[in-house]
């Protein structure tokens, strides 16, 4: 029994230091790392950070100072920590090549939020898609179609495509072609159109709407009709505007060219 009692007394005196040394750096680094984390975000905030991208970035960077002070306290209670770190590099690397398509969304993401080509309620063009943008998360970012459809594109792809951002300038061009008859009065229709154009509420005068002559086709003079609105107004002058064109020339007595079919009876 003293045998085992004098072991116990060499043991304790032995670890215990080592214990005490490894409890106080647990401690003391799970408050600098608090520190750190807490600083990290002020920082972001400052430079005006997306608050997604703060979040994530404070936990990653806490995770990480975690995991470095587990190994440092592990150490220091005389515990080898090469094979420790042998299962995370492996671990990271296994999750890494599992995840990579999830990281490069990830990678994307950050680029996003960092560069900000679009923000949350613009209108833009990705990936064959067009919406507007309702919301920009880590991994993907979702826009809401023109049919009001929900749109989630990775933002992988969608960091290394083209984005067609309609709303940064504030303003947009309408761009219609009109086709006439050869038949008719080139001056006419012009004026036609261009009335057309300037008595919209919605068109702007500056820029000034232009009318010329686009094209002479095989069957049309075709007429290239560019007027300026807001973005918000974009497609109710779209609509109108072709509409309106319609009746006028329709009033003007100027013919649009369509196929006809001729019925030939025996």
């Amino acid at each position: 029994m003293e045998d085992y009692i004098e072991t116990g007394k060499d043991i304790l005196f032995l670890y215990a230091p080592k214990a005490i040394t490894a409890l106080i750096i647990l401690l003391l680094g799970l408050y600098i790392i608090k520190l750190i984390v807490k600083s990290s975000r002020k920082l972001m905030q400052k430079r005006n950070v997306d608050i997604t991208l703060q979040k994530f970035l404070g936990n990653l960077v806490g995770w990480l100072l975690k995991i470095l002070l587990f190994i440092t306290v592990i150490s220091q209670l005389g515990i080898a920590t090469t094979s420790f770190a042998a299962i995370i590099a492996a671990a990271g690397l296994a999750i890494g090549l599992a995840l990579q398509g999830s990281l490069g969304n990830f990678a994307g993401g950050v680029l996003i939020m960092i560069f900000k080509p679009f923000k949350i309620g613009d209108l833009v063009e990705a990936q064959g898609e067009i919406g507007v943008v309702k919301e920009i998360d880590i991994f993907t970012t979702k826009l809401t179609g023109l049919s009001n459809k929900e749109i989630i594109i990775p933002n992988g792809a969608l960091s290394n495509g083209n984005i067609l951002n309609y709303t940064t300038e504030g303003t947009r061009r309408v761009d219609l072609v009109i086709g006439v008859s050869y038949d008719a009065d080139i001056k006419k229709t012009k004026q036609v159109l261009t009335d057309v154009l300037t008595a919209h509420p919605k068109i702007l005068q500056d820029p000034a709407p232009s009318v010329t002559v686009m094209e002479l086709a095989d069957s049309s003079v075709n007429f290239a009709v560019r007027p300026w609105c807001n973005t918000a107004d974009y497609w109710a002058v779209y609509f109108d505007i072709t509409e309106n064109i319609k009746l006028a020339l329709d009033a003007a007595g100027i013919e649009i060219p369509y196929p006809h079919r001729v019925n030939i009876s025996k």
